[in-house]
């Protein structure tokens, strides 16, 4: 979809930020409504869509279970 968009979710990439996070959301926003940044009576709806694509993906990252990495983290406290 978007190539400037970086997978979060770890092993690959161990160290996600917020900021991380956030510009991910809003190349998602920006790539869906087409507009790279939007005229201020859309601002506040443009913003809100960030806001919410950013939980979403905090919420996804949280809840990922990825194979081996308990394994790992045992082995390299």
């Amino acid at each position: 979809m978007c190539r400037s968009i970086k997978t979060l979710r770890p092993p690959t990439t161990p160290e996600v930020t917020d900021r991380d996070i956030r510009a991910a959301a809003l190349q998602y926003v920006r790539k869906v409504s087409g507009f790279r940044a939007p005229a201020a009576h859309n601002r506040e709806v443009f913003d809100q869509a960030v806001e919410a694509v950013a939980a979403a993906t905090q919420d996804l990252l949280d809840g990922l279970q990825i194979r081996g990495s308990a394994a790992r983290e045992r082995a390299h406290p």
